[in-house]
């Protein structure tokens, strides 16, 4: 199932949605579409719609500040776009770069995502012990450069190109 991304009335990004969910924002007069897959149609007795891939609400959503993504293992994988960050291979665990039993804890600049393989070499060591370099360093995320990384990377490069300022850097 495609993902819809959704703007605030203001162009925001806000969340991403499924396309079921963007259809009826849609048919709702909440949203207007923004962006269209081509050649897609949705169709149903008496409607046809392009298949959203952009909606931008219709009335603005207050939502409260915040300054960072909260933190998750998933959202650690996402950011590092699931490559590890000790061999550069596909990753699929999350490593703390200062171990937890050192005092390094759960946070966007502590862990990194990291194949198992080289997980289990580091072990209970900090990279400058392992001599396992980190290939690029850890970064905390703002909540709009979370939710954009979360689209799939095909998602994100057919992005209209007035987004192209708030896509996040590559890590």
């Amino acid at each position: 199932m495609r993902d819809t991304l959704v703007l605030n009335a203001s162009f925001e990004p806000l969340s991403t949605v499924t396309l079921n969910r963007a259809v009826v924002l849609v048919l709702q007069d909440k949203a207007v579409v923004e962006q269209a897959h081509p050649g897609l149609r949705v169709r149903a007795a008496a409607v046809e719609l392009p298949v959203p891939r952009v909606i931008r609400l219709c009335r603005f959503v207050r939502v409260p500040f915040r300054r960072h993504a909260p933190w998750s293992r998933r959202g650690v994988l996402i950011r590092d776009q699931h490559r590890c960050a000790y061999c550069g291979g596909r990753a699929s665990t999350v490593d703390h770069v200062v171990p937890r039993s050192r005092g390094g804890g759960d946070s966007w600049l502590n862990t990194v995502a990291s194949c198992a393989e080289d997980n289990h070499r580091k072990a209970d060591r900090t990279p400058d012990q392992a001599g396992m370099p980190l290939l690029f360093q850890p970064f905390v995320p703002s909540p709009a450069d979370a939710m954009l990384l979360s689209l799939r990377a095909g998602e994100r490069t057919e992005l209209p190109h007035w987004l192209a300022g708030m896509r996040p850097a590559a890590a």
